[in-house]
């Protein structure tokens, strides 16, 4: 079978051993997006915010954007499709960060609610940053590498 090769497709473990990418969830910036997701939802089920349908939407849709375009971006099979998606995940990610400053000023969650599922956002944005760069390096060396090539 056929693995794809994404710049990023080694990542090493909690103790820095290299791990092979087989799959969307095996990314890291997946994983991290997948638990902040979690959080939201858990987040925004109860008490006011839980009423109110437009925000707590838009909370849960960021979230699930930024997890979901990741798996999307690295399905398609592309460096230059992953890396659009991966820059469609981060926004989306400052999108949700966005909008947790809105559910925090209006009285929904509090400091502690707040600054833990905003520290989240705020790491999951730099591990799909760093995936990114990652995969931008990839895709600027494979250009490099095609223009080099001699003409036959």
């Amino acid at each position: 079978m056929m693995q794809k090769q994404y710049a990023g497709s080694d990542q090493r473990d909690a103790v820095g051993v290299k791990q092979r990418i087989e799959r969307f969830e095996d990314l890291i910036a997946w994983q991290k997006a997948r638990k902040l997701a979690a959080e939201v939802y858990r987040a925004t089920s109860s008490g006011p915010i839980a009423r109110d349908f437009e925000l707590r939407g838009q909370l849960r849709d960021a979230a699930v954007s930024t997890m979901s375009n990741i798996a999307e971006g690295y399905e398609r099979g592309s460096d230059n499709e992953f890396h659009y998606f991966l820059g469609i995940s981060k926004a989306s990610c400052a999108e949700l960060r966005s909008e947790l400053y809105v559910a925090w000023d209006v009285g929904y969650f509090s400091e502690t609610r707040f600054r833990d599922l905003y520290s989240q956002a705020l790491e999951v944005g730099r591990v799909v940053s760093g995936l990114r760069a990652s995969v931008d390096r990839r895709r600027k060396a494979k250009n490099t590498s095609r223009t080099r090539q001699p003409h036959t």
